[in-house]
């Protein structure tokens, strides 16, 4: 039997249909939006993973190209790995729901979004976060907290709900919240200077929205829901967490309380553990321990906060780390930038290419190519570990949101015909590498010369709760981040916001506190922006001699075909006989590049 519920969210009709397909899924259930459909599926495993202490979910998301009515652009001409888009997405639905599941859940979870329709107007990952709450709901999987999710969009002075793409492109705010029906649990953002009070506003008519879509999901759960499983959290490890409790003491506390570099504490508290391994593992599992001292840790640093006032590194609550910074690293690098914040250190390398160079994307979007590109990498050697060297979604997210901050300052093609890509290089970290990351970036632009419009910074906020009381964390580290109830990650220019990222970990945090840690971050960013333009005021006024150079002519429509020549005949010779680059627009502009002037 097919079921369809529907509600107004905006002006439009958002629709949940189930039992229509994929019928044999614990949960599946059909988004829509105009003609933008999302298929979202959940399972799960009846048995817990062995050994696992963490909750083993895995979010996919599926971009069929059949959605657009087109054929894939690969020599397949087949799907093949996710596309940034999709990890994106992917990583927009894990964010809010993995905190919703019940503490001590270790069982394997499968959430997969299949996008099988788009319209080119309704963007479809808002419909994937939706598809797989509503699926998780509906199953018999223990999960009955279900999310929403909208896009808030700030057009001509107006918050718009679920804008479209012609939309979006007017707009100065492109903010998506997902929230339970009382709490936000999830906000990514991009925006072009706009002020806290707006974002604040905006995250006001975002939850009113997510209360209206989890009403829905409520509604189709008491007609089609199954009945859940029971879970029940392993009834021996409380007798674990108080056997180490008494074992320990408040020797935890005290470590964390002499301070020090993160190597230094992180020694201290690795001896300690292995202390407690050795004298009760023998009536106590291994697993069971570890994770009874981690839940000791993270007690002992939320209360240092907020009882005292302390930080585990001593700092108070507003302070940022020392600040170091320096420009012109790298002799052949086209702009290099090193921004260092205590132990967090990055490296910013930039190249710039011919506009020809840019990079074209075959996505479910309207947009198709990209002039400026941001990747950030993360290697084992940051934390001092050993590990495989690759790119995962934890970078391919941080990369996404450094490009977004820094993008409303990057010079139009028709100011700047570059291509620029900015490779940012994490060599230490303890906390927050992707807005050092901001910062590091924007002293690489400006030692290469590219004219941005305002020197961008980003900083990372962090929130303690407990008791009725809060504590606003500036310029948070890896033991604060790990045991805090926020990570809010602000980047922007003196003037306003243009990046924002923000996960909670706990439900309910108020508007007034959220308006704090903005007003908070706005001081810290204003404080790092200052300490950036003593080390490089201004963008240099010549680019780099490695620089390759540009040069824009127009040339009368009719004559580009005489340009080409017959199969490209012409402007091929002439790239090969000069060694030079040329791009040709419809308009007739004509961007000619080298690696030097003469050419």
């Amino acid at each position: 039997m097919v079921s369809v519920y529907e509600a107004e969210i905006g002006g439009q009709t958002l629709q949940f249909e189930h039992g229509r397909v994929a019928n044999l899924s614990q949960g599946a259930v059909v988004v829509r939006l105009g003609d933008t459909m999302v298929l979202g599926t959940a399972n799960a495993g009846r048995t817990p993973r062995v050994g696992a202490d963490f909750l083993p979910l895995t979010v996919d998301c599926e971009e069929k190209m059949y959605a657009a009515g087109k054929i894939p652009g690969s020599f397949f001409k087949r799907e093949g790995r996710p596309t940034t888009d999709a990890i994106l997405i992917a990583r927009l639905t894990d964010r809010p729901i993995r905190p919703l599941f019940p503490k001590g859940f270790y069982h394997e979870v499968q959430l997969i979004e299949t996008i099988i329709s788009v319209d080119m107007e309704n963007a479809p990952d808002i419909l994937a976060i939706i598809s797989a709450s509503a699926a998780l709901t509906i199953s018999d999987i223990p999960f009955d907290d279900p999310i929403g999710a909208c896009r808030i969009g700030y057009v001509d002075g107006e918050l718009v709900i679920n804008p479209t793409y012609e939309q979006r492109e007017q707009s100065i705010l492109d903010l998506v919240v997902a929230g339970t029906s009382d709490a936000i649990m999830m906000v990514e953002a991009g925006a072009k200077e706009v002020s806290e009070e707006v974002l604040v506003d905006a995250l006001k008519l975002s939850q009113e929205v997510n209360g209206e879509i989890v009403a829905l999901i409520r509604k189709m759960q008491a007609e089609v829901g199954k009945e859940k499983w029971i879970f029940e959290e392993d009834p021996t490890y409380g007798g674990v967490v108080k056997a180490a409790n008494d074992f320990l003491g408040t020797r935890v506390f005290d470590a964390l309380a002499e301070g020090g570099d993160k190597q230094t504490q992180r020694g201290r508290l690795h001896d300690l553990e292995d202390e407690l391994k050795d004298a009760l593992g023998e009536e106590h599992d291994g697993d069971h321990l570890h994770r009874a001292f981690d839940d000791i840790e993270v007690e002992a640093v939320r209360q240092g906060i907020l009882k005292d006032g302390r930080r585990p590194d001593g700092r108070t609550l507003e302070q940022i780390r020392p600040l170091s910074s320096e420009v012109g690293y790298l002799p052949r690098a086209h702009g290099t930038g090193i921004f260092t914040r205590g132990e967090t250190q990055i490296m910013s390398i930039l190249t710039l290419g011919s506009s020809g160079e840019a990079q074209r994307l075959d996505a479910l979007t309207p947009q198709k190519t990209k002039h400026y590109i941001h990747h950030y990498n993360f290697p084992p050697y940051s934390v001092g570990e050993v590990r495989r060297l690759g790119t995962g979604r934890r970078e391919i997210g941080h990369g996404a949101l450094a490009e977004r901050a820094v993008l409303p300052m990057i010079p139009d093609q028709e100011e700047f015909p570059y291509t620029i890509r900015i490779v940012s290089e994490a060599l230490s970290s303890n906390g927050s590498t992707s807005m050092a990351s901001v910062c590091a970036s924007t002293l690489a632009l400006m030692d290469a010369g590219v004219p941005i419009r305002k020197p961008v910074a980003g900083i990372a906020m962090g929130l303690v709760t407990g008791d009725g009381e809060h504590r606003v964390l500036t310029d948070i580290q890896g033991a604060e981040d790990h045991s805090g109830d926020m990570d809010l990650k602000v980047a922007g220019t003196p003037d306003g916001v243009t990046a924002l990222q923000m996960d909670i970990k706990v439900k309910g945090i108020t508007y007034e506190v959220m308006g704090e840690a903005l007003e908070q971050a706005k001081a810290a960013r204003l404080e790092i922006i200052e300490h950036m333009l003593d080390t490089i005021p201004e963008p240099r006024a010549e680019m780099n001699s490695w620089a390759p150079k540009m040069i824009t002519i127009k040339i009368p429509t009719e004559k580009i075909g005489a340009v080409i020549g017959p199969g490209g005949k012409v402007i091929r010779g002439m790239i090969e006989e000069f060694g030079v680059s040329i791009d040709v627009a419809d308009d007739g502009t004509v961007i000619i590049g080298a690696a030097d002037g003469a050419s």
